[in-house]
């Protein structure tokens, strides 16, 4: 049984980037990936395009693309997209027999004991992290930096590949193979300043931005 590896996130809009961590974790782990948008992120601010063009744009991205899919499911509920809620469902529909993994960047990861409910996220699945090169993620750097976390990850690591081998409960690091440039924060300042943005992107998506006049885009 392949592992599912749940990817969540504004998506406002998705980029690159996106895309070079959803490959990644797929092509690693022979993984299926699920990208999830979130409805109303609980760590970030409201987002900018609707749920329906975020929805849009990542179909756009992924058109074509073996192993990956757009589950939409939090943006079908009312209230905060709180992770472990979405987690939760997705084992009562998975069963509780596959391996299921909720990707989180490293920054995310130094913050994990600031989400709702954290530690029950082990509980329905396991968590897998995805490093930044240059930006170790080893037990003395979480523990330096994020203690608590490190306290709850304490026993659970394990190599990426063996996380298939159960179906919750597990750690691990990916270590992504190049940096990444691409920021959704960064996108939507330099399409609001008419500057250039278009390669940060997937081609259907820059021109569905372009068509909707999304993020302040103006003709030039």
């Amino acid at each position: 049984m392949n592992l599912l590896a749940c990817y969540g996130g504004s998506f406002d809009p998705v980029h690159l980037g996106h895309l070079a961590v959803a490959r990644a974790v797929r092509d690693a782990l022979a993984a299926e990936v699920a990208l999830l948008p979130a409805a109303d992120p609980p760590h970030k601010t409201a987002t900018h395009a609707t749920a329906a063009q975020r929805v849009r744009m990542l179909e756009l991205a992924i058109a074509g693309e073996a192993g990956l899919r757009v589950d939409a499911r939090e943006l079908e509920r009312d209230g905060p997209s709180y992770s472990v809620e979405t987690l939760r469902l997705l084992r009562a529909q998975e069963g509780p027999r596959r391996p299921i993994a909720w990707v989180v960047g490293g920054d995310s990861l130094m913050q994990l004991d600031t989400w709702h409910d954290w530690r029950r996220l082990f509980a329905h699945g396991h968590v897998l992290a995805v490093a930044r090169p240059g930006v170790p993620l080893d037990e003395a750097d979480i523990a330096r930096r994020a203690p608590e976390v490190q306290r709850e990850l304490d026993g659970r690591r394990r190599a990426p590949r063996a996380l298939v081998d159960s179906p919750a409960g597990g750690f691990a690091v990916l270590d992504l193979p190049r940096l990444r440039p691409e920021s959704s924060t960064e996108l939507r300042r330099r399409i609001a300043a008419g500057g250039d943005w278009e390669a940060m992107l997937p081609v259907p998506v820059a021109g569905f931005i372009r068509d909707c006049r999304l993020y302040g885009y103006t003709e030039p």
